[in-house]
């Protein structure tokens, strides 16, 4: 399964805006893809809720994993990304 680490971006972490543009991108993806922080289950990507309860900060390490080399680095390249900008 293919999968990278990368920093949050967000100024805020993957909170409520970054989340739900997260999970909107991931939804719509022909694949699964998870969210992870260190000593944590993976999470849907797909959704808001899930994505928020990982608590991850600006700065903040988390491992993007999935069937699809693409889908991973599109979601992770979001993740990294500063979406309250």
């Amino acid at each position: 399964m293919p999968s990278t680490t990368v920093t949050v971006g967000s100024a805020v972490g993957l909170h409520a805006r970054p989340a739900a543009i997260i999970s909107e991108a991931a939804g719509d993806l022909d694949s699964e893809v998870y969210l992870a922080v260190a000593g944590d289950e993976p999470v849907e990507a797909s959704s808001a809720l899930l994505i928020m309860t990982l608590g991850a900060g600006n700065g903040d390490q988390v491992e993007v994993s999935g069937d699809s080399q693409a889908d991973v680095d599109l979601i992770a390249a979001l993740v990294a990304k500063d979406l309250d900008a």
